[in-house]
């Protein structure tokens, strides 16, 4: 759940500011991800994970009713449910994450899953769960022949260990640096081509496609809310890996809805269906079906 404060100004220690306003939105990086994706696709979409025996664990399961996610293999847990602490200001954002029910999903949790899994198209991970379920879950798929898209956020430094075993890496430039902090960034898109995809905030995304570096703009848009940016942008380009778009075609569909995203409020609020996406694609006279 995102407990969301929007503030025109951030205290500094020992200090106590007004801010402007408040609310609590579902969220989550798997979640948002999922109903991204959902809200593109005819496809089922279905979650894996757990939430708190309380009122947001409940708040969270009916979103994903009403956005067509399947929940069935979402647990319910005693501990609470997970929640980000996000502070709006300047046109960007802060978030701490208190984990919470989604540190429960460990690889014992999957037992009953493993089936489930192996049905998948492509699975999406990020790191609001343990690494030793994702490093699982990344080896099974690796060895069923299923597309793994990883976002590694919040960075780790055990995130490393994944690679080896995901299609595609998906982290921004922070996570990219805590991830490689010794490398250039045109030298690990070099290793990494066709596989690592960095976005850059408003200047846009990068990645190096076998042959040269290849960046792909940021929209300009009036921006409201940027918390589910990122999610937007794994959730598209993962519907666009599955509809075999290319990957350059498949992040131009990703900054597209990322773009549509940000110009409302809430990590979901914004999130495009497919008919917004194209109107806007056939406006920017971008040409991808």
């Amino acid at each position: 759940m995102d407990l969301v404060t929007r503030t025109n100004r951030v205290p500094n220690a020992g200090e106590t500011v007004f801010g402007e306003d408040f609310a609590m939105v579902p969220g989550g990086k798997g979640a948002n991800q999922a109903v991204a994706f959902a809200r593109l696709s005819p496809n089922e979409v279905s979650m894996i994970g757990a939430v708190g025996k309380d009122a947001f664990g409940e708040s969270i399961l009916q979103n994903f009713k009403e956005n067509a996610v399947l929940f069935e293999n979402v647990g319910t847990v005693p501990q609470t449910t997970g929640i980000a602490q996000i502070t709006l200001y300047d046109d960007d954002n802060r978030i701490i994450i208190i984990p919470g029910a989604n540190n429960e999903v460990l690889p014992s949790y999957l037992a009953d899953l493993w089936e489930k899994i192996k049905e998948s198209q492509l699975v999406i991970l990020q790191n609001e769960i343990p690494h030793e379920t994702n490093l699982a879950i990344a080896k099974f798929c690796k060895e069923n022949a299923i597309k793994v898209l990883y976002n590694p956020a919040p960075a780790r430094k055990t995130d490393l260990e994944m690679i080896d075993f995901v299609d595609y890496i998906t982290p921004n430039e922070h996570e990219c640096k805590e991830l490689f902090p010794n490398l250039a960034l045109e030298e690990i898109l070099k290793k990494y081509s066709n596989r690592l995809i960095v976005t850059l905030g408003s200047e846009g995304v990068i990645f190096h496609d076998g042959e040269t570096l290849q960046k792909i703009p940021a929209i300009k848009a009036k921006v409201v809310d940027t918390t589910g940016a990122g999610d937007t942008f794994n959730g598209a380009f993962a519907f666009g890996l599955t509809e075999n778009l290319s990957i350059s075609d498949s992040i131009r569909l990703a900054v597209v809805a990322s773009h549509l995203s940000i110009q409302k409020f809430g990590a979901q609020g914004g999130m495009p269906k497919l008919s917004e996406v194209k109107a806007k694609l056939k406006e920017l006279e971008i040409n991808l079906y």
